[in-house]
């Protein structure tokens, strides 16, 4: 069972200034709550039970924001001071709050409860069939935003980006990670697709393909279509 899940919390969210200008892209508003509010109550619905979110961008909003909604579970907050560290370096300056496998997730997708079956089987296959790094990934036809670009293709589970005419998957922001994975890492800033792409090298990287329409705010365009009325 996976006890411990890590938000990446710390980008700039530029694609929503204005918005973003004055307010960190994890405290938008989506109805009722906010995206970070959302993916929080999600992984405590899947009984997480300690969550780590690093921060950079107007942190100081993010910490308070924790602070005063007073969350019925553990939450631990990594402020990247200096610079940002994207996200592979984000996981990794974490990693010494994670001795074992744990979820990433990004908050920047509109998570529902139906997404909880889905992560089950993934984290049921993860440790059944030994996995170093599972995603969620879904079908672009799938998604709200019909700009998007597919980033994979995947063959029996097996991701790859070779098949250029057939990346129509995309990732949903969701993955579980074994630590292990970042072992041979030297650099403190970088991508998560330098690991991603070692591990799509030793086909090492695997997915699920998700079923539910994927919600990602992306852009200030998309955000007014779906939340501005």
């Amino acid at each position: 069972m996976i006890k411990k899940a890590m938000i990446l919390g710390a980008g700039f969210g530029k694609r929503l200034n204005p918005l973003t200008l004055s307010c960190p892209k994890p405290l938008l508003s989506v109805g009722e709550e906010t995206l970070l509010s959302n993916t929080i109550n999600f992984l405590e619905q899947f009984e997480i039970k300690e969550i780590v979110i690093n921060v950079h961008y107007l942190a100081n909003q993010i910490i308070e924001y924790i602070n005063k909604k007073n969350f019925n579970i553990k939450i631990t907050i990594i402020e990247e001071k200096e610079k940002i560290l994207d996200t592979g370096g984000g996981i990794l300056n974490a990693l010494r709050y994670f001795n074992e496998s744990f979820i990433c997730i990004n908050p920047d997708t509109v998570w529902n409860f139906d997404y909880i079956k889905e992560l089950k089987k993934m984290e049921n296959d993860f440790f059944l069939k030994k996995r170093e790094c599972y995603m969620l990934v879904v079908e672009k036809s799938k998604s709200f935003d019909k700009d998007l670009k597919g980033e994979f293709s995947l063959e029996d589970g097996l991701i790859s980006r070779k098949k250029k005419e057939n990346l129509k998957y995309l990732y949903t922001g969701l993955q579980i990670i074994n630590p292990t994975i970042f072992s041979n890492i030297k650099e403190k800033v970088f991508s998560m697709n330098k690991i991603w792409d070692q591990l799509i090298d030793n086909k090492k990287l695997y997915a699920l393909c998700s079923s539910i329409d994927f919600v990602h705010i992306s852009t200030l365009d998309i955000y007014n279509k779906l939340y501005i009325k």
